[in-house]
């Protein structure tokens, strides 16, 4: 997975804090970890067309959440940044091996390609359990000062 995931995930968090109908431009979402703002702007784009965020542009432009966060899990940002693609992708290397055949799927016979794709699967359920609500909860109860520290320094961030 690419940093671009945490990078998302953290300024979707962010978002979740700023105050309704307000938007925060990628410059001031990067600056918040001192990431690099051209990289992050392309995972927010991403975020954009997957409909997490929307974006506008003008004076008071920049990004905000599309829907709630109740409504947006972990797998969906993850799958905006990463694509829907699985993790492990079978390249049918037995059929190559000894007794392989050009005529099995190997994909469905592997053992191997079955215990990666299960894995997978349980992954990709766990994270669609998860919404960035749950997340926004649990660090809310354990760090309650955040909220308002995420609004003040993005406040004291240059556009």
């Amino acid at each position: 997975m690419s940093e671009g995931v945490e990078w998302a995930l953290h300024s979707c968090l962010n978002l979740t804090w700023v105050e309704p109908g307000r938007a925060v431009t990628a410059t001031k979402l990067a600056a918040f970890y001192e990431l690099p703002a051209a990289y992050l702007n392309k995972q927010l784009q991403a975020l954009t067309r997957a409909g997490i965020l929307t974006s506008s542009s003008g004076p008071r432009g920049g990004f905000r959440l599309a829907r709630g966060p109740e409504a947006i899990t972990l797998l969906d940002v993850v799958t905006a940044i990463e694509g829907p693609d699985e993790a492990f992708r079978c390249d049918e290397i037995l059929r190559q091996g000894p007794g392989g055949a050009a005529e099995v799927d190997y994909r469905q016979t592997c053992l191997i390609s079955q215990g990666m794709r299960r894995a997978d699967l349980a992954w990709r359920r766990e994270l669609a359990a998860q919404t960035l609500a749950d997340i926004k909860s649990t660090v809310e109860r354990q760090f309650p000062a955040t909220p308002q520290n995420t609004r003040n320094r993005l406040a004291a961030l240059r556009a």
